[in-house]
């Protein structure tokens, strides 16, 4: 009978790919009134991120503000406040921008953006970009300049409804790749404005779905939950103050970085282990000829 202690009588940790935890250390509409600890210039930012990679992030999720504290999409704030990471972590981080419009800005404004800034990773929200079929030949346009320019998408959806047109509009081309990276939004329309890891299951549904590279982001102290079972099911995750400023038990979080500790223990616990950046973007730009199976 096998030791099972052995190598042998072991699983391996090639069973799953490596864990991509993200971090959205702010968001587009909080400020320190919500939490003083929340980063707003480029220094504070840069601090959290370090802090967020030791704790076991592989991507910063980056939004930036104005002299008032708004979000905005200006090229030269996303300059300095990714100069400023990158000083603070090197290539440690994925530093993934957003093309967020908080309803300030228009498609043509969001990729004007991402043209002039030519970032590393972008997150893109599908029903933004392409908010009817008018701008679909535009978004394909845009789309497959990112794939030439090897800037990594993430397609933002914002509920399971979407995800059907999301996948049309790959099997039409309209949205390349051999496969993408998509983050699902859990429980941005419940009553309460929470989340909860059952909010998952709808947007796993669609056979497709599971060939795609998926994460989530979730609302409230659920949070870590949520995340966890991303990372049961084969999935990765983003955590942070953009959308929850709580720990698992419910108590203020005193930073980004406790909020990604806490779910680097969990996944770890899963026997998962975690990307770094470089793990993450290696796998997110690896070709797929099948999809993975979800571990059992």
């Amino acid at each position: 009978m096998p030791d099972p202690a052995s190598p042998a009588a072991s699983p391996t940790v090639g069973d799953w790919d490596p864990f991509i935890l993200g971090v959205a250390p702010n968001g587009a509409r909080r400020t320190k009134a919500d939490h003083p600890a929340l980063p707003m210039t480029p220094a504070e930012v840069a601090r959290a991120a370090a802090a967020c990679r030791d704790a076991g992030a592989a991507l910063l999720h980056l939004h930036v503000r104005d002299a008032q504290g708004r979000h905005t999409l200006d090229v030269e704030a996303y300059r300095d406040a990714t100069a400023a990471v990158r000083r603070a972590v090197g290539d440690g981080l994925i530093v993934q921008v957003t093309s967020e419009s908080v309803g300030r800005y228009g498609p043509d404004e969001q990729m004007a953006m991402v043209r002039a800034l030519k970032p590393e990773a972008v997150s893109l929200a599908v029903s933004e970009l392409i908010p009817d079929p008018s701008h679909e030949s535009r978004a394909a346009g845009f789309l497959h300049w990112l794939a030439g320019e090897a800037i990594l998408p993430q397609y933002i959806l914002y509920t399971p409804d979407q995800v059907a047109g999301f996948v049309d509009l790959r099997r039409r081309g309209i949205i390349p790749g051999d496969r993408v990276f998509v983050l699902y939004v859990l429980g941005k329309y419940a009553a309460d404005g929470r989340s909860r890891p059952a909010d998952l299951l709808p947007y796993l549904a669609t056979p497709d779905s599971r060939r795609e590279h998926w994460a989530l982001c979730a609302f409230g102290p659920r949070e870590q939950a949520c995340a966890i079972t991303a990372a049961a099911l084969g999935g990765h995750a983003r955590v942070g103050f953009e959308n929850n400023l709580y720990l698992a038990d419910g108590s203020p979080a005193p930073d980004n970085a406790a909020l990604v500790a806490q779910v680097a223990a969990g996944v770890r616990g899963l026997g998962r282990p975690l990307a770094d950046a470089h793990a993450a973007r290696a796998l997110l730009s690896a070709p797929v000829s099948a999809p993975r199976s979800v571990p059992a």
